[in-house]
């Protein structure tokens, strides 16, 4: 198997898209965006949108973390089942979660089409599929749980799966409307140079390193030397979030992911479906908009960074094989692979809003597989917090829960 990279396939496809000095001098601002990836960039588009001075900064490049290896699945499904959610954290909140997604990938579609964004957003629909025969019932509850929330789905049988989408293996499925993908690397950086011409102050290579709280704002102090005061500091830092939160709160895994060569016959077969199981750790393919598929999932429990890039090949092997007894009619050619590190939650629901520990601060963490789509969400919310509003999502999405 010839692999091109071990980096992942959008930083390669797209290359280096803008450039930004790391920040030098002492500065001041109304909100310090922590976090230059896709979470950073929409929560900082939607400051510049409400007229507050921001300023965002990064440790590495801009768009280098965890979104430039996502896969960019763009779902109202929540990693926990709409059922066993509702079992969990009660009916209202399960289904103002799911529908708070949802809604998420409309509003980024407005966002791309604002922007003229190229990052290839299309909507598409989502096949989830019993990969085991006795996943059908709980599949069927699932299923009942989406229509009493009034999401438009079907139940499709094993065998209309195979006629409709030639695929070996799947014993029954949910077939919803609402979906999307994207490529959120290229759509970041469209974002971000948008926003830089609305005001948007952005600096890479510039790590916070400590902060002093002060009566109405924060001091703080940067690896480069500089100084910034910030009214507020929205931390977007995704699963390097717990290297500063004493308490446990996520699980981190990791997961890989493989793309194929370019193989137009398969992509507009597929190109407007994401597919996913309920196997577990479960997998999941979609198109790229450049012609190619793509598998992920293998997820292990993260260890580190090396023993998780060691396992890259094996990982890639399975995957291929996976897809090839999936799509039994298809041979996967592959051209790429990686691995990334993400994180769930007991109840696979974000982490957004205050912490007690941190003054005049907020943090906005989406973890699990819709890291994007509650990012979405969470710019309403920024949105009321700086205008000292609450917003209904802040209950459930808040630590300590």
């Amino acid at each position: 198997m010839d692999l091109k990279s071990n980096e992942p396939f959008w930083l390669v496809k797209n290359g280096l898209l803008n450039n930004y000095p790391s920040l030098r001098h002492d500065a001041s601002c109304d909100v310090l965006i922590v976090g230059g990836g896709i979470t950073g960039a929409l929560i900082a588009h939607q400051c510049i949108g409400d007229g507050k001075k921001c300023l965002l900064i990064d440790k590495r490049e801009i768009v280098n973390g965890s979104s430039a290896a996502t896969t960019s699945m763009l779902q109202y499904e929540i990693d926990v089942p709409l059922y066993r959610l509702k079992e969990l954290i009660g009916e209202e909140a399960a289904i103002s979660s799911y529908c708070a997604c949802g809604e998420a990938i409309g509003k980024l579609g407005e966002i791309a089409k604002k922007i003229q964004s190229k990052a290839g957003f299309r909507t598409k629909k989502s096949l989830y599929y019993a990969a085991r025969k006795k996943d059908i019932s709980w599949l069927k509850q699932e299923f009942k749980a989406r229509q009493e929330a009034r999401f438009d789905v079907k139940w499709l049988t094993e065998q209309e799966i195979r006629e409709r989408y030639a695929i070996h293996g799947a014993y029954a499925g949910i077939l919803s409307d609402l979906g999307a993908s994207i490529d959120a690397f290229c759509f970041t950086h469209e974002l971000l140079a948008y926003n830089v011409k609305k005001g948007l102050l952005i600096f890479d290579k510039t790590a916070l390193e400590t902060v002093l709280y002060r009566s109405g704002y924060n001091l703080v102090t940067t690896s480069t030397g500089a100084n910034i005061k910030a009214k507020k500091i929205i931390y977007c830092t995704g699963y390097e979030t717990t290297n500063f939160i004493p308490e446990k709160f996520v699980d981190l895994l990791s997961t890989f992911a493989i793309v194929s060569e370019v193989d137009k016959e398969a992509y507009y077969r597929y190109r407007d479906l994401l597919i996913w199981n309920t196997a577990e750790p479960y997998l999941y393919m979609r198109t790229t908009d450049d012609y190619r598929f793509l598998i992920g999932g293998e997820d292990e429990e993260f260890q580190d960074a090396i023993k998780r890039d060691g396992l890259i090949p094996a990982k890639s092997l399975k995957l291929e094989q996976s897809f090839n007894k999936i799509l039994a009619d298809r041979v996967f050619h592959p051209d790429f692979a990686w691995a990334g590190t993400f994180g769930t939650t007991k109840d696979g629901l974000p982490y957004i809003g205050i912490h007690k520990k941190f003054k005049n601060s907020y943090f906005v963490c989406g973890f699990g597989g819709n890291g994007i789509t509650f990012s979405v969400a969470a710019m309403d919310m920024v949105s009321c917090w700086l205008n000292n509003l609450s917003h209904p999502l802040d209950k459930w999405f808040r630590f300590g829960r």
